[in-house]
């Protein structure tokens, strides 16, 4: 008996208010998100910022999780924020998403970043994995006593760099 094929991530922009309060109370009912204080309207607020891309992951209809980019700034091609449901997550959907996530920052930009809790080392072993590298940290950015781990995967300098 062979197992059925793989579904893809349906992946779309976020598009509703529901959308956006499905995906807040996500993020602020789970890890990492806890304990960076990110409560439900601050969740919401990042959300539904204008200047944001927000993309949705379905498989079969069901939400998964979703991303948050920022393509303006110093560091365009900025994934602030990758939110999986809890019970779903090293099941093969985040590496899916982050390939989503990566083709869209490098079709404007040479680099992706990302930031990835201290407190949070099994995030940082998977971003490592995917070929992102430790390019700084931001001592008690966030919460006192943390830091934030900037990570980097580029494709070359922006010299070099022609958008596709």
């Amino acid at each position: 008996m062979t197992s059925a094929p793989h579904t893809p991530l349906r992946i779309r922009r976020i598009a509703t208010k529901d959308d956006a309060e499905r995906c807040a109370r996500m993020m602020s009912s789970s890890e990492p998100w806890i304990t960076l204080q990110r409560d439900y309207d601050k969740s919401l607020e990042i959300l539904q910022k204008p200047d944001r891309e927000v993309y949705l992951a379905f498989r079969r209809g069901e939400l998964l999780g979703f991303l948050i980019l920022n393509m303006n700034g110093p560091f365009a091609g900025y994934i602030q924020s990758i939110c999986l449901e809890p019970g779903k997550r090293s099941k093969g959907i985040g590496p899916e998403l982050m390939r989503f996530a990566e083709d869209r920052i490098f079709r404007e930009s040479p680099n992706v970043f990302l930031c990835c809790s201290s407190f949070n080392p099994r995030s940082q072993r998977f971003y490592e994995r995917l070929g992102y590298e430790v390019i700084g940290e931001l001592r008690n950015f966030i919460v006192a006593g943390q830091s934030e781990i900037l990570m980097r995967k580029t494709s070359g300098s922006w010299n070099e760099f022609r958008k596709r």
